[in-house]
Order: C-alpha cells, then sequence, then structure tokens
C-alpha cells in the first residue's frame, strides 16, 4: 500500500450522470489542496452523440423515441477497461481513491476486482455495492420504498430504438412543476429549486442497464483486497438507509477481515451536487487518516 498523503480522487458518475455533476465538490476538494478526475463513462458525457430531439424546443417525442443510442453494445466491461485506462495514466502522479454515487458502483466494483493493486481506496457514496451474485439476478430481503421509481416512470421514453437501453426525458421536467417537485423530493431534496434545475440540465438521457451484471459483483480476493468506505446518506430517498444498510451488512459477510469503513452525512442521494462542502470534508477526512 503507497503512501496516501497526495492522492487523486477519481470520480465515476451514477446512470444517466456524467462528469459535469461532479464539478462542485471537484471545487470544494481543490480548496482542501486534492487533485481529482471527473470519469465519462462510454456513450456518456460530453462527447457522447445524444440524441438531438432530447435538446430541442419543443420536444418532438417521436423523434427522441426512435433516435439511436450511443450507449447502444456498450458493456461493463467496456466501462472497466475505459477506467482503467484513466487510473494508469493517473498512478504516475500518486495513490488513486476511486469514487462512485448510484448506479456508478458497479463500474467501481468491477474495477477493483480487475486492478486492485491501483487503488489505494474505493468509496461507495450511497452508490451500489453487489457482494453476492444473488444480488444482481434477485430480489433483496430489504424494503425499498423509494421514491425515485415512480418519478423516473414518469419521465421514461416509451419504445425506444434500442434494446435494453432505457431513455430518460430529464428535461420534460421543466415544464411540469408537480414532475419536478417529485423528481427534486427523490433525488435532490436538499438542493435549491436552481440546483436542482441545474442537475437536470446536465443529465444523459441514456442508461444501458445491462451492466447490473455477475462481473459487478465483489471478489474477496481481489476487490475485498483494497480499503473500502462506504458514505451512508441518511436523507436519501432514491437508495433509502435501509438498502444502503443491507450492501453493508452484505459486503462484509463477504470480507469480515475488512468490512466497510462507514462513515455517515445528512444529505441526499446526489448531496454531492447540492452540497459539496460537506463531501470534500470528509472525503478530505479519509486520506488524511490514511497517512497518519
Amino acid at each position: 500500500m503507497r503512501s496516501i498523503a497526495h492522492p487523486t480522487f477519481v470520480f465515476v458518475p451514477g446512470g444517466s450522470s456524467n462528469a459535469r455533476a461532479w464539478g462542485p465538490l471537484q471545487n470544494e476538494l481543490a480548496l482542501h489542496g486534492h487533485r481529482s478526475y471527473a470519469v465519462d463513462l462510454p456513450g456518456h458525457g460530453d462527447r457522447a452523440d445524444h440524441p438531438a430531439a432530447y435538446y430541442r424546443q419543443p420536444q418532438d417525442l417521436t423523434a427522441l423515441a426512435a433516435a439511436p443510442s450511443p450507449m447502444r453494445g456498450i458493456t461493463l466491461q467496456d466501462n472497466v477497461r475505459h477506467v482503467v485506462d484513466i487510473l494508469h495514466r493517473l498512478a504516475p502522479s500518486g495513490p488513486l481513491v476511486l469514487v462512485a454515487n448510484s448506479f456508478g458502483g458497479l463500474t467501481v466494483t468491477a474495477v477493483a476486482n480487475a486492478v486492485p493493486e491501483l487503488l489505494d481506496r474505493v468509496v461507495y457514496l450511497s452508490a451500489v455495492c453487489l457482494s453476492d451474485p444473488a444480488m444482481a439476478t434477485e430480489e433483496w430481503d430489504v424494503l425499498d420504498d423509494n421514491l425515485l421509481d415512480a418519478a423516473a416512470a414518469r419521465i421514461t421514453v416509451p419504445n425506444t430504438a434500442d434494446h435494453g437501453v432505457v431513455r430518460l426525458n430529464w428535461r420534460a421536467t421543466h415544464a411540469d412543476p408537480a414532475l419536478f417537485a417529485q423528481l427534486k423530493t427523490a433525488v435532490m431534496a436538499d438542493s435549491s429549486d436552481h440546483q436542482f434545475r441545474m442537475l437536470l440540465d446536465s443529465m444523459d438521457p441514456d442508461e444501458n442497464y445491462s451492466v447490473l451484471e455477475k462481473g459487478a459483483v465483489a471478489q474477496a480476493a481481489r476487490w475485498g483486497a483494497v480499503p473500502h468506505t462506504f458514505v451512508r446518506l441518511t436523507e436519501d430517498l432514491s437508495i433509502p438507509p435501509a438498502v444502503q444498510d443491507y450492501m453493508i451488512r452484505k459486503a462484509d459477510e463477504l470480507t469480515p477481515e475488512n468490512p466497510f469503513d462507514v462513515r455517515t452525512l445528512p444529505a441526499s442521494h446526489v448531496g454531492y451536487f447540492s452540497r459539496p462542502h460537506l463531501f470534500a470534508a470528509l472525503l478530505a477526512s479519509l486520506v488524511q487518516a490514511a497517512s497518519i
């Protein structure tokens, strides 16, 4: 294990998100003197060929449904190869702390399985962590009373052209005050309306849920060799605390000799965007503690 006194934080976004969403947290981390790199996963971000119909106003919903997706054909292993390449390029600059939110936890776990030797810590900001193959295929033994599923159903574009890709019309939310309030409550209730509008405009429409597969399940001998932190978000209504605690417990059963270092913040699911100072201080404290 290398000294972690001068790490680079590498951020992996959640579903429908991209590098832009990490900007506020990266700015706060810079005030703590830390480097960071925000990843655009394949099919996401500024260089992805998103449907033009998503951005036009007024929207043509028929054209939006028919437009091909930049996510078509992308697999979990494509994500892993992309992130591993970035890690290799960053490694000469010092230790690496890999951080994920939400759906990005699947990619981060698979990366830790692939290259544990490159990582000094993995951090899950209320991110999905699978530690048992059954978690990828069967219902979980926990009450999941999240508010996001119902809200997301209202913006799901039906009859899309690419099998396996879910297309969410986040921008439709601007024209529907009730839907705006419902999504804001589910995703980022601790933000102002202005902040939530900025988040909505940063979101990509498409996500490929086929990455929810056995390759994203933690391996005790590899993922389990990397120190890992789970940041519980007590105000998260997208992945509620009970579900977060279930994932923590299941992972600790896999690697009882290396359990999660559990931290808690009073923040929403995307609180790193609305309250980045809290997250920056916590991340900075992780590496300071590790360097003592």
